[in-house]
């Protein structure tokens, strides 16, 4: 660990840029980011509120279809490793710039493909096969997407403000998420049956706006100067993701692990609770307008957190996360039963903008410092990914299951505290390698 400490620390201080550059790799890393993680929170947002019924209508119990519908959308994180080892390969041996943009055309023409679906009525199976498949390279598109763009943030950035400059490639993930439910919530104003047969296409078809838009922005970025730098001076890697195994599977299960609560929480808050609402009667529309207000307020709070990550170091804002789902897992879904807008309200704002945001505020720092510069992007994007299926792609699922079970909340408060004790567990076996590789 202290070697990739001080190999991290030796190529972020040589991939400085001036404060003009570092300006357009932020916009061009917001953006990109916010486009692209539109378009992959669509299908969550789809999936809670019509997929079951159009894609996958089964039995007399809705929360049957709601289930199938997230089914497939757990299919979206386990191609999401795959993106990652495919495209953190190109990252790693090519080019992070090219990578990135292959990724953003990768999502957006199937998300825009989506759009233009025939639903189970009219083509039967082939209806849920079809989107289970363009789930899946939504996926690989998304698996190869996010290390691409924290790296040429991390690469460039000065030494003693990563953690602020990092935290800007997140705040296009909140951006994506709010643009995805403000489409979803100005489509839900139409009439039930326009929603239900054209309205819920809108947001998925506009998707190619946002790939023309954000092309335009990456080809128009640098590539990571730590990365050109590293390349003539390092042998290449044939194949990246076997080094990382041999040589960093402790580096490897430590990222894994701190994905858990992160994404888990993301989506048990802003995609379950929507099912957990319809479910004991409350209004789907507070729950998305509460919901969109938060992940409003965290796209300012990231920032915050990812400076204070300069100030105290990484693991003691990472641990405030942390600390903070283990106390609200259980408090969150109280507040929600209440059905009071305000109480609703506080739940999301606790959830999101303080636990969420302390964890994908430093997210970034904390897990690209855990591998070398010839093998980062792989690294980054697989222990990122592989993460992501046993939270983000499993939790919902398994949250929907659970309900069904017990016809309650409370077995989810405690898969959120189960992601938030293994995450610990790698908190205590990292060192303070922020406050070293500022030194």
């Amino acid at each position: 660990m202290s070697n990739v400490v001080t190999e991290n620390r030796v190529t972020t201080a040589a991939g400085g840029q001036d404060a003009q550059q570092m300006r357009k790799l932020v916009i061009a890393s917001v953006l990109g980011n916010a486009l692209e993680w539109y378009d992959f929170f669509l299908y969550g947002t789809a999936a809670a509120l019509v997929f079951g019924p159009l894609f996958f209508p089964v039995g007399g119990d809705p929360l049957q279809g709601t289930l199938l519908a997230f089914s497939g959308f757990a299919v979206g994180f386990l191609a999401r490793p795959l993106g990652g080892i495919v495209f953190g390969h190109i990252g790693d041996r090519y080019s992070r710039k090219m990578t990135l943009i292959m990724t953003l055309t990768l999502m957006g023409a199937t998300t825009f493909v989506i759009g233009l679906l025939p639903v189970y009525a009219q083509i039967g199976i082939w209806a849920p096969l079809s989107l289970i498949i363009l789930r899946f390279l939504q996926g690989v598109a998304s698996g190869g997407e996010w290390g691409g763009g924290v790296l040429m943030l991390s690469e460039n950035a000065p030494a003693s403000r990563r953690g602020y400059y990092t935290a800007w490639s997140q705040m296009g993930v909140s951006g994506g998420f709010v643009l995805s439910a403000f489409a979803f919530y100005l489509v839900q104003k139409l009439p039930e049956e326009d929603f239900m047969s054209w309205g819920w296409r809108v947001p998925f078809l506009l998707s190619i706006v946002i790939f023309l838009v954000g092309v335009y922005i990456r080809k128009n970025i640098r590539e990571s100067k730590a990365f050109t730098q590293a390349k003539p001076e390092e042998a290449h890697e044939k194949i990246p993701l076997l080094v990382i195994i041999r040589e960093h599977p402790k580096a490897l299960l430590q990222a894994i692990a701190l994905r858990l609560p992160e994404n888990g929480a993301s989506y048990i808050f802003f995609t379950f609770s929507v099912v957990y609402a319809k479910h004991i009667g409350i209004s789907t529309g507070e729950i998305i307008s509460a919901v969109t207000l938060a992940m409003l307020v965290e796209f300012f709070s990231i920032l915050f957190w990812g400076a204070l990550s300069d100030r105290i170091g990484l693991k003691p804002v990472y641990y405030i996360g942390v600390i903070g789902l283990l106390v609200m897992a259980f408090p969150f879904f109280w507040l929600l039963a209440t059905g009071t807008y305000g109480w609703i309200m506080l739940a999301m704002l606790l959830g999101l903008p303080f636990c969420h945001g302390a964890m994908i505020g430093t997210q970034p720092c904390i897990m690209s410092d855990l591998f070398p510069v010839r093998v980062r992007y792989s690294g980054l994007a697989l222990g990122h990914e592989v993460g992501s299926i046993f939270s983000g792609g499993l939790g919902p699922m398994l949250a929907v299951a659970l309900l069904m079970e017990f016809n309650a909340s409370w077995p989810v408060s405690l898969l959120l505290m189960v992601y938030a004790l293994l995450a610990w567990i790698a908190l205590r076996s990292l060192p303070n390698h922020n406050k070293e590789a500022q030194e």
